[in-house]
């Protein structure tokens, strides 16, 4: 396993940030970027690795590499559109530790010829895929490490429920990597909760008036989630606020119970919450809590995509305490959502004891039940992310 590889199997969501100065879609990004003051501050901000466009029609050359080679060890990507064993050692040469290779370029003849180049030079590879035919191709050929791009390069359009569907096929004995079209932290931890260990970030870095900043933002944990939202202007002020999850109850016996999941952002991910087991919806992810005897749901909860269990949401009793909650919440293995009367004046201390993926908050800033306290919502959000 090679540097590059071993950064994107560390635990968690990696991030390759990405260097370019212009885009073929959205044209010119950051025309005066220089690598040698942005490949620091990537690695200072928490990049697992540090992409390097090196092709004209992105405003990059092979110097950008060398350049970003000088001023960070973090591992690099070169990336462009590579065809030859030439390519691969000049990659090598300028500092690469990674190459990109396009399976929808190249055939399979190719790719494993190149693959075989990079494993004897030391390189590892980035073998990327469009849609499920490549994704095919790239698991049959062996390919340690495979990217999916949301991004049609024939129409520069992006497909992130696609990307999603094909993240979530890639073997787990694989690194997935979720490719463009990230712009906030839900759609970072989409792809997470999918499967990718790492997503790779550029246009929306580099559009950034703080590129390192942006990225920090991307992977920052924890998530914010705002739950038992029933009105519009509700969503729209968790939304405004900054939440990353905005939460529907559709258990009739709830006293906030929402009629139907409220449309949102794409930025945005909603959350069905049920007791018992999930029915339908139209929620990027299901919440289903335990059934208590004579209560309206039991304490825990786990949290659904597609039907698989992706994370623990761990809560206080319906109506009761316990003392020793958030202890238990630190001790707990995997994704934790902490819940549990938590709201402006606690959150930040909940995180410092917790450390948990994600909080979520809802009684507490309410007007009363179902009807939220803008100002409460704002407060929360803002003391969650600071």
């Amino acid at each position: 396993m090679g540097r590059f590889e071993d950064a994107l199997a560390q635990p968690g969501l990696g991030a390759i940030a990405e260097i370019k100065r212009r885009s073929p879609s959205a044209g010119d990004l950051r025309p005066g970027a220089d690598p040698a003051e942005i490949a620091p501050a990537y690695a200072d901000a928490g990049a697992a690795a540090i992409s390097v466009l090196v092709d004209e029609r992105f405003g990059g050359t092979w110097d950008d590499l060398r350049a970003a080679r000088s001023a960070t060890a973090a591992p690099l990507l070169a990336k462009g559109f590579f065809s030859t064993a030439e390519h691969l050692r000049t990659a090598k040469e300028a500092g690469a530790d990674a190459a990109l290779l396009l399976l929808r370029d190249l055939d399979d003849t190719q790719v494993a010829a190149l693959m075989a180049v990079g494993a004897e030079l030391g390189l590892d590879t980035l073998v990327e895929a469009h849609d499920a035919e490549e994704l095919d191709r790239g698991i049959a050929l062996g390919a340690r490490v495979l990217g999916v791009n949301a991004r049609d390069l024939a129409t520069f359009a992006i497909d992130r429920r696609s990307q999603l569907e094909l993240v979530a096929r890639i073997p787990a004995d694989r690194i997935a990597i979720a490719e463009s079209g990230i712009v906030t932290r839900a759609q970072g931890a989409a792809a997470e909760l999918a499967g990718a260990d790492a997503i790779l970030v550029g246009s929306t870095l580099m559009r950034a008036p703080d590129p390192a900043a942006k990225l920090a933002e991307l992977i920052s944990r924890p998530l914010v989630k705002v739950c038992g939202l029933t009105r519009e202007e509700d969503v729209a002020v968790a939304v405004e606020s900054g939440a990353d999850l905005v939460g529907f109850v559709l258990v009739p016996e709830s006293p906030r119970a929402a009629d139907t999941v409220l449309d949102v952002p794409d930025g945005v991910l909603s959350v069905a919450v049920w007791v018992g087991e999930a029915g339908e919806s139209s929620a990027d992810l299901d919440q289903v809590h335990t059934v208590e005897e004579g209560k309206v749901r039991g304490r825990e909860a786990a949290v659904l995509r597609e039907g698989e269990e992706v994370a623990r949401l761990l809560d206080l009793p319906w109506e009761g305490t316990d003392p020793a909650h958030w202890a238990a919440a630190a001790a707990a293995d995997g994704r934790v959502f902490l819940a549990g009367r938590l709201g402006p004046d606690n959150v930040r201390d909940a995180i410092a004891a917790v450390h948990p993926w994600a909080v979520d908050a809802s009684s507490s800033l309410e007007s009363s039940p179902g009807i939220k306290d803008h100002e409460k919502v704002r407060r929360y959000v803002e003391a969650a992310r600071s």
